[in-house]
């Protein structure tokens, strides 16, 4: 949903679109931008981008006006590469940029969703089913769900 946190139902995503159908306005580095911002400040903090290989080759190429680049590459071995100062993280189950894309991700995803587990593994013997063997069931309750949208 576009509607702000106030007027936004609890579990429904904010999206901000990019100003231009299926890629982004001139102001691609301003949409980044207002992106960062939309979200509150404390999510911010632990925040990280999601995109795939395709959308960060696109993004990478994003400059500021005098030149240089928001896309800062790691220094370090094992660190992200950073977007406006937020790791990035490549996942190639989002999709490209395109006409009515969810193309980027961005957000505190730890605090954002919540995965609960209940009670402890459930441990079933079944030596009847599966002669001379013996058969044991493993079940687990787990499910999730946005928390902080």
């Amino acid at each position: 949903s576009t509607a702000g946190d106030a007027a936004r139902a609890f579990g429904t995503l904010q999206y901000l679109p990019s100003g231009a159908a299926g890629d982004f306005a001139t102001n691609g580095a301003d949409r980044l931008i207002d992106l960062v911002q939309s979200l509150r400040a404390p999510y911010r903090q632990g925040a990280a981008f999601v995109m795939n290989a395709t959308t960060a080759a696109r993004i990478r190429k994003f400059k500021t006006a005098d030149g240089q680049f928001l896309w800062q590459p790691s220094l370090t071995t094992g660190q992200p590469a950073t977007l406006l100062g937020y790791p990035v993280v490549e996942a190639e189950d989002m999709p490209d940029i395109a006409a009515n894309s969810l193309s980027i991700a961005f957000g505190n995803f730890r605090i954002g969703y919540l995965i609960a587990e209940r009670a402890e593994t459930n441990i079933l013997r079944d030596p009847y089913t599966n002669k001379p063997f013996v058969t044991f069931y493993a079940t687990k309750r787990v499910g999730g769900c946005v928390s902080n949208s």
